[in-house]
């Protein structure tokens, strides 16, 4: 068998350990906020501690993961893929088992800290991949998470019962832990980073690139703040990258974390009904990222399919992607880790900040003691979040590509 067949092999089973992992994760996401409300809020539609605990829960893991993905990233070098992936994806899999088994208030607050604790370790769980193969697999993941989303949703929409999507889930999680296993072959230690993401709370799980590492000092990569504030300084178009990468997320998690209580309390909406919407967004998001970002892509440079996507935001991915390419040529070969470490740094903080503004906001609206009647302001407040990062894309400007080495000639003369 070559190495290129032994390669391929390995990707495929990587991209089916993470198909299997998220749908299982994904399943839950429509019945959590039924669940939640169940056992601190029963028989109410708005339960103001049910918004607070889930931005609290938010914000920890924003931290957890602004330290530990850098870390988990590159002790996978170290240690190796399967190590660095068992240890998250069984830590994972714990909180799925205590809901499968019962929902009532005192596992349901088990539940919580359990899966707080173990988001911090499990937004940070990595694997690697080979550089040359390290464009096609960030476009192949993201389009196989939008798969798994759809399907989770989709499953999670024929159980009969909030008891069934965790017992189910509990189950498929195990299986992914034991494919991976068996199936995935170690990864060689040179390789470049990719952090494979699994939010319960999202929509917002997924997989990010951590860039090179030196097997020999592995934390040296980890962006410092002043390695982010020099980076920020050395180009205008990666500072509004930034500015995008900030107030993208900033929207992207409010508007998550405000959207089902607001329709909960509004509409009365269950499962069934938050498993439809997440659907119909997935779908979206499959044809985005494998049909119209592909054709864009010929005929439409990365800036503008930025801006596209954040007029649409019908996919998180999809903004992610352009916006980390779009950093990606703003340094050289060796500060990949840094630039990308940087955005990473600020899209978690955005995650930190988030629910310290949108919780608030959200509770106080859905309750009888807001200030006028207007239930959705914070979602008025998460759209104009993302609209003051669609202004700054349209704003970048591609810099000009680089003169060949053979050019740079001192008898080269610039044409009028």
């Amino acid at each position: 068998m070559t190495e290129k067949t032994v390669v391929s092999s390995g990707l495929g089973h990587l991209f089916m350990t993470v198909f299997v992992f998220n749908f299982a994760n994904f399943m839950v996401v429509p019945a959590i906020t039924d669940v939640s409300m169940a056992a601190l809020c029963p028989g109410e539609d708005e339960c103001s501690l049910a918004i607070y605990l889930t931005g609290i829960q938010q914000a920890i893991t924003g931290m957890g993961s602004l330290v530990m993905m850098p870390l988990i990233g590159n002790l996978s070098d170290h240690y190796g893929r399967k190590v660095m992936l068992t240890v998250p994806m069984l830590l994972a899999t714990l909180p799925l088992v205590i809901l499968a088994y019962s929902r009532e208030r005192n596992f349901f607050y088990a539940y919580y800290v359990l899966k707080t604790l173990v988001s911090m370790i499990c937004e940070g769980s990595a694997d690697n991949v080979a550089v040359g193969r390290r464009g096609s697999a960030f476009g192949i993941l993201s389009g196989i998470s939008s798969c798994s989303f759809v399907f989770g949703n989709l499953s999670t929409r024929f159980l009969p019962s909030a008891a069934s999507v965790f017992q189910v889930s509990a189950a498929v999680s195990m299986v992914s832990v034991v494919y991976m296993r068996i199936f995935l072959p170690e990864s060689s230690m040179e390789s470049a980073v990719i952090a494979v993401s699994s939010k319960e709370q999202t929509v917002n799980e997924s997989l990010l690139e951590k860039g090179c590492t030196d097997n020999r000092r592995p934390l040296r990569t980890t962006p410092s703040l002043h390695d982010s504030i020099s980076l920020l300084r050395s180009s205008w178009t990666f500072s509004q990258a930034a500015i995008v990468a900030f107030f993208g997320s900033l929207g992207e998690l409010g508007l998550y974390s405000a959207l089902l209580y607001y329709l909960k309390a509004e509409f009365h909406f269950d499962k069934d009904q938050f498993a439809d919407l997440m659907i119909i967004n997935g779908i979206a998001g499959i044809i985005s990222q494998m049909v119209l970002m592909p054709l864009l892509s010929k005929v439409v440079n990365e800036e503008k399919i930025l801006a596209i996507g954040l007029i649409f935001n019908c996919v998180h991915e999809v903004d992610t992607f352009q916006l980390r390419s779009i950093v990606s040529k703003q340094v050289g070969p060796t500060e990949q880790g840094k630039a990308q470490g940087c955005i990473t740094g600020l899209c978690s903080f955005a995650s930190i900040v988030s629910p310290l503004i949108f919780s608030p906001l959200t509770a106080l609206f859905l309750s009888d003691n807001a200030p006028f009647a207007f239930p959705g302001f914070s979602l008025v407040c998460a759209a104009f979040a993302m609209m003051i990062a669609f202004i700054q894309s349209v704003m970048i400007r591609a810099p000009p590509p680089p003169v060949p080495d053979s050019k740079l000639d001192d008898s080269v003369s610039v044409e009028p």
